[in-house]
């Protein structure tokens, strides 16, 4: 839809998603479904607020991403009205997408300062760094581009594992899925932590992630690579984590000696037996931390820690914060919805 002349509902948000021939399908819809279900949220409890999104595109009309799918951009690139919250989609062939859409990487150069939230989803950093924005300040992208990133713009201070950057009112993201990540941030700020939880349980999300987190899970980072056999150590070490464990109980249920199974888990994980199951407990840790108000004692509990004193000293070790720390570090308010 166009952007209207009349003025917005209270407390409502106009977003500007920018996509042009090949973009990224997921990362696209994955954005529009998390604006759609904020503002079913807020009505569902009876709160103002939502946002309009305008589709717009160097080109107006159907646009095709990189899957069968298109979708209708009803715009150009915005030149007079004035810029909210501008997502600019990523693609798989970015380096292509530079050379073609001279227009865009310009459009962006001349207006992303203008807008009160300029956000590039995955490749997109490559569109912001082209055109000059990114040069002195942090950025992120997908893993699989961050050496090409920083090897095309050198003067971009890249982080190849966060799952989302800020550097002012310039935000870029990493891969896909964490484009729904950063939308969850902006629903975050918009209307408070309650609807981007709600948004996030509608989308089937493990947990809201916040921006300074690895892209990559303790879980998600074994089931790269391993053997099956490790991989079913892995899988019951899972379902079992919060329980008390000694590496005797891992190396029975492999029916290996310690010293075997050791040496046999660390060759394919890269980390020992030990090491990973507080990865793990780590993990949940961090989830409850962000997610609930759940004390300390409770949250260490849950996850597996033998006390809250011992969660605060792998903390401390891995993360060089207390988990009160964590939790007041990225466990933000947002804005209180009205």
């Amino acid at each position: 839809m166009t952007q209207s002349a009349d003025p917005l509902p209270e407390n409502s948000r106009s977003v500007a998603l920018v996509i042009y021939p090949g973009f990224k399908a997921l990362e696209a819809v994955g954005v529009l479904a998390v604006l759609n279900y904020a503002g079913k949220h807020l009505q569902g409890a009876g709160l103002n607020g939502g946002y309009d999104v305008t589709i717009a595109a160097p080109e107006p009309g159907s646009v095709r991403s990189d899957t069968l799918m298109s979708l209708d951009a009803n715009t150009a690139l915005p030149e007079a009205a004035p810029l909210d919250t501008v997502f600019v989609v990523g693609a798989q062939d970015i380096e292509l997408v530079l050379a073609r859409e001279a227009a865009l990487v310009d459009w962006c150069r001349r207006r992303a300062f203008e807008a009160e939230r300029f956000a590039a989803l995955c490749t997109g950093s490559f569109i912001l760094a082209a055109a000059g924005l990114l040069d002195g300040r942090k950025t992120a992208t997908h893993w699989n581009y961050a050496a090409r990133l920083q090897a095309l713009f050198p003067k971009a201070d890249v982080d190849a594992d966060a799952i989302f950057v800020q550097d002012g009112m310039l935000w870029t993201s990493a891969g896909v899925t964490a484009a729904i990540d950063l939308a969850l941030a902006f629903v975050e700020q918009d209307f408070g932590r309650d609807i981007a939880l709600r948004v996030a349980r509608d989308m089937v999300m493990y947990l809201k992630r916040p921006g300074g987190q690895s892209q990559f899970s303790t879980m998600l980072t074994g089931q790269m690579s391993g053997p099956s056999g490790m991989r079913d150590i892995q899988t019951w070490l899972s379902l079992r984590f919060d329980q008390p464990m000694t590496l005797d109980d891992m190396a029975a249920q492999a029916r290996m000696s310690v010293r075997s199974f050791t040496r046999a888990f660390t060759a394919a994980f890269g980390v020992t037996p030990m090491a990973y199951l507080e990865g793990l407990r780590c993990d949940r840790a961090k989830t409850l931390l962000l997610d609930s108000d759940l004390p300390m004692k409770t949250v260490a509990f849950r996850s597996g820690f033998s006390s809250d004193e011992q969660m605060r000293k792998v903390f401390r070790r891995r993360f060089s914060l207390s988990p009160r720390d964590y939790r007041a570090r990225f466990k933000t308010a947002g804005m209180a919805a009205n």
